[in-house]
């Protein structure tokens, strides 16, 4: 196999950078050489595949939900910031350059196709079932979209795209296939918030549980990420009830809890929905409702169209809404089980080796041609 040079650009939260991070494993193992440009917030990066590669921070800023003077500067700096990642492209001379949405991946693939006539394959990965507005911006210039979600909207007419799935790190992917076991003698349940944790779980499900009849409360165990400032008085709220909980800022054992988990309750970002999917866990999801396109409601969608799980709307949300909720599934675990089995057919655990062959489709490194979008994945407006 021929070794390419690939710039990978991703930053900001972990929902852009895990699945960055399974795509540079594949590509490494395939012997390509890697090269990393993010931003300020994810910084660079001291452990992992891109540990031992070449990496360049690029400022940055995001222009949603901004007022116009914000707007422009922000767009100034996007701009000043693509020419210095074209500079930067012009010395390291990549073969490719794949984003995975966000403002971090404006710069590096507006900077590539600044280089002119002979600039590397560009590629975009959108996680979500709508096409993220970075990625609205860049769709004109990739060479493929490639998607998370069979159905995504607003791609644009005529863009070449295919569905590869959300790339997760290898250890949730071995979980693929792992059976959810029954909850017999006790129910685990995972909550988490996102990369740093949501207040609304930390102030709902503890008076969710507080209201359920004490033969069910004492039978459950809770893992909850929670906010660094929520966590004494979430722990604290668990002891006075008696339930047995686990309630960190972060949860580095994602793989081991989901394994473990017999119900999942959390947003419903891409990363999320497709670490769920891939173990085959019911989720109970509550899109974040600041999202820019409203795009963790239509993942949710995603998932309660197949019966995998549920959804509960932000505002609706309450302790008496979820307590009555888990009462009727933790008593029911028939239809607890249904839903994990239609969670695992949403699974795609080789997202990121799929991800991967598209990378080397581009570079024409693989015989097959990359398919033409009606094959593959479903636009809608």
């Amino acid at each position: 196999m021929t070794s390419r040079t690939i710039v990978i650009a991703a930053g900001g939260t972990g929902g852009h950078f895990f699945p960055a991070e399974a795509l540079a494993d594949a590509l490494v193992a395939r012997g390509h050489h890697i090269v990393l440009m993010t931003d300020a917030r994810a910084g660079k990066r001291s452990s992992g595949v891109f540990a031992h590669s070449p990496q360049f921070v690029l400022q940055g800023a995001g222009v949603a939900g901004r007022g116009p003077i914000r707007a422009l500067r922000a767009g100034v700096t996007l701009l000043a910031s693509a020419w210095k990642a074209r500079n930067l492209l012009q010395d390291v001379q990549p073969d490719a350059v794949v984003g995975f949405g966000g403002y971090p991946s404006i710069p590096p693939l507006l900077g590539a196709r600044l280089m002119g006539r002979k600039h590397p394959a560009l590629i975009i990965h959108e996680g979500n079932a709508v096409l993220g507005k970075a990625n609205a911006v860049l769709s004109r210039f990739a060479d493929v979209i490639a998607t998370s979600f069979p159905t995504v909207a607003k791609l644009p007419m005529g863009a070449r795209t295919v569905l590869t799935g959300m790339p997760v790190r290898p250890a949730i992917a071995a979980l693929a296939g792992d059976p959810w076991q029954e909850p017999d003698n006790g129910v685990h349940l995972l909550v988490w918030g996102g990369s740093l944790g949501a207040r609304i779980f930390s102030q709902v499900v503890p008076a969710a549980i507080a209201r359920l009849p004490d033969t069910l409360r004492t039978r459950i165990s809770i893992t909850q990420q929670a906010r660094a400032d929520d966590v004494e008085a979430v722990r604290q709220a668990y002891a006075g009830m008696g339930v047995k909980a686990r309630v960190e800022p972060f949860l580095n054992d994602v793989p081991d809890l989901l394994r473990s988990a017999h119900l999942v309750i959390g947003r419903a970002g891409g990363s999320s929905v497709a670490e769920i999917t891939t173990a085959g866990r019911p989720s109970l999801l509550v899109p974040l409702p600041i999202a820019a396109s409203d795009e963790q409601t239509e993942n949710a969608r995603a998932i309660t169209d197949v019966g995998a799980g549920w959804m509960i709307r932000q505002p609706d949300f309450t302790a008496q809404t979820l307590a009555t909720r888990l009462q009727d599934l933790f008593t029911a675990p028939d239809e607890l089980a249904r839903a994990a089995a239609a969670a695992a057919t949403l699974a795609r655990p080789d997202a990121a080796l799929r991800l991967a062959d598209i990378v080397e489709e581009c570079l024409q490194l693989s015989p097959s041609p990359v398919p033409p979008p009606s094959s593959k994945t479903e636009t809608r407006t």
